[in-house]
């Protein structure tokens, strides 16, 4: 009798699964092979997007740790603080005051431009590589990610031609301001949330139309949706939020007004949608927002003059000087290379001016053409500045000044509003044209193409950087104070001059700073401030810093110096080799705090 044969019936079904792998597997891989074929246009403006980012941004990729963007090297090291103290989220070692800074009071970060969301997000990035690499990385993933959402948005929410839409959404991700504010402002140019909310703003819209049958459960789920990602995008960039809520406002009475019967239609629906969205995210965000205005070393007000953050008329037709024809004369336009938010070119406006004109009375043509012209205006500030000189004519920010919120935002950032509104006309223009017939099918795509060669960003220029010092780099600074505790580098970091924050960054923000770079309540009568106040030790240091020479030292600048490190709680101080007038420095922190311990390669003072 065959012992096989008792097993053979079990047997069956487990060799017949077996049989079945294969075909399961060439199955997956026809059907991955569909998708692909099917997005396999939308895979290559993808690639397109990310390899102009790496383009403009391939400076920092040779060793992100030893270069910086050369036009804004400050702001630089400030977020890559931002991203240490945020992956520390991953650790269980986080909250909204942090003690990592201007110890012993810390930073609000909810008052400050944190990145909070993207700092979290790619915490495992920043614990294993460091944050300049993750600064870098964002650095380009934010230019084509915005890009990428807005092509999604215009294939899938206009059901435009894919030409048409990746034509607007390069200018949306690396139109001239977005490219500008590149240069560091991470919390700016992390615009790839802004299309979602439009998404979700236009299909709770829809869903609220009777005439499509009022959808009540799409419009539930859309509320929420919107409710969730404003949610995030505070953890991101409020500014952007405020930007794209206020244009989404202005477009949205342009449209009513131009399709009445709508408004009739679907305003109960819709006004009802935004209110439950509204009611949501104020659950989640009541508390940080509190936290921001009224918390711990909160700020309720904006700290940038409005007189000062106003954008030129002119810079409007010049173009950028980190576009491709732009040149550097045009940079006495503007506050600094961080604010080219206005220069779009005179070929693009006069071609996104013909374009409006050629599509029409469409609502929204018209919603696009209000939005542009109004957040346009808004970027002159109080008075209109041509060509550098504050003229005595009054801008249409002067109606805003002074309102809550409101001054918190540049007034010449208003004008990154107009990027997607300007994109968003030329691909209804050239998906016109790709669907019709006659000369305009090749004149608006080629016109429109020209119009966007002279905007083609430049690389960002980039320079080298000092290395750390070994006793950072190599964790020395463990031996003389615990995780958690405070160091005081010296000199310490300022806001115009926050170098020795990068020490900290380097350890992932394991220990604290004195002073710093950042805004907190230190201006007259308790108003946003850039720093803090020096002590008299750090003032005495800064000194010494930045003259040289060995001050007197006498019994009261030692009990002072003791007070100061008392109240920072310091456990050292450290100058590294190479400090300027290190040996000046070394002597006078010696009459200070007794003889200097020498570890790796600094001196160091315990306290």
């Amino acid at each position: 009798m065959s012992s096989a044969a008792p097993t053979a019936p079990d047997a069956a079904p487990e060799q017949a699964a077996r049989s079945d792998v294969p075909a399961r597997a060439a199955g997956r891989w026809v059907r991955l092979r569909a998708a692909v074929a099917r997005h396999r246009a939308d895979l290559l403006v993808g690639l397109l997007f990310t390899a102009l980012a790496g383009w403009v941004t391939h400076g920092l990729w040779p060793d992100p740790s030893g270069r910086v963007l050369a036009l804004n090297p400050e702001d630089q090291t400030l977020y890559e603080w931002f991203l240490a103290v945020d992956s520390r989220a991953l650790l269980g070692d986080f909250g909204l005051l942090t003690d990592r800074l201007n110890a012993p009071d810390g930073v609000n970060l909810m008052a400050n431009t944190t990145v909070i969301a993207l700092g979290v997000a790619f915490a495992p990035v920043t614990l294993l590589f460091g944050a300049p690499v993750t600064f870098a990385l964002l650095a380009g993933l934010n230019l084509a990610g915005t890009a990428l959402a807005w092509y999604l948005l215009f294939t899938r929410v206009l059901g435009a031609h894919r030409l048409a839409a990746a034509l607007g959404a390069g200018l949306c991700g690396f139109g001239p301001g977005i490219v500008s504010q590149t240069n560091s402002h991470l919390h700016m140019t992390a615009q790839w949330l802004v299309p979602v909310i439009v998404w979700l703003v236009v299909r709770l819209l829809r869903a609220a139309d009777p005439l499509g049958g009022p959808d009540r459960r799409r419009m539930l789920t859309s509320a929420v949706g919107l409710a969730a990602v404003v949610s995030v995008q505070v953890f991101v960039g409020e500014e952007v939020l405020f930007l794209c809520a206020l244009t989404l406002l202005v477009m949205a009475v342009a449209y009513a007004l131009a399709d009445r019967a709508l408004l009739r239609r679907a305003l109960p629906g819709f006004a009802g949608g935004m209110l439950v969205a509204a009611g949501l995210a104020l659950l989640v965000l009541g508390y940080p927002l509190w936290f921001q205005f009224a918390g711990p070393q909160g700020v309720a007000d904006g700290m940038f003059s409005p007189h000062y953050f106003s954008a030129d008329l002119v810079s409007w037709w010049t173009l950028s000087p980190l576009s491709a024809a732009g040149s550097d004369e045009a940079a006495r336009l503007t506050t600094g290379p961080a604010e080219y938010n206005t220069f779009l070119g005179w070929p693009l406006l006069v071609v996104a001016l013909g374009c409006a004109v050629w599509l029409g009375r469409r609502p929204l043509v018209l919603a696009c053409v209000a939005g542009a012209l109004v957040m346009g205006a808004l970027s002159l500030g109080p008075d209109v500045v041509v060509r550098g000189d504050r003229t005595s004519i009054p801008g249409p920010y002067a109606l805003l000044a002074g309102l809550p919120v409101v001054d918190g935002a540049l007034p010449m950032r208003f004008a990154l509003a107009v990027l997607p509104l300007a994109g968003t006309l030329l691909v209804l223009a050239v998906d016109r044209a790709l669907r019709g017939t006659g000369r305009a099918r090749r004149l608006v795509p080629a016109a429109v193409g020209l119009a966007l060669l002279p905007v083609l960003p430049a690389p960002l220029p980039t320079a080298e950087r000092p290395a750390l010092p070994e006793f950072i780099s190599a964790g020395h600074w463990r031996e003389c104070v615990r995780p958690g505790g405070v160091l005081v580098p010296v000199p310490l970091p300022t806001p115009k001059e926050p170098w020795p924050m990068r020490w900290a960054t380097a350890a992932d923000a394991a220990f604290g700073l004195p002073e710093g770079f950042f805004i907190a309540p230190y201006g007259k009568g308790d108003t946003a401030a850039m720093g803090t106040w020096k002590r008299p030790t750090s003032y005495l240091l800064s000194e010494v810093a930045k003259r040289g020479g060995r001050p007197a030292i006498g019994d009261r600048e030692r009990r002072q110096a003791a007070r100061d490190a008392d109240r920072w709680g310091a456990s050292c101080f450290a100058v590294a080799d190479g400090t300027r007038h290190a040996d000046d420095l070394r002597a006078t922190l010696d009459q200070l705090y007794g003889p200097a311990e020498r570890v790796a390669d600094a001196w160091i003072w315990r306290v």
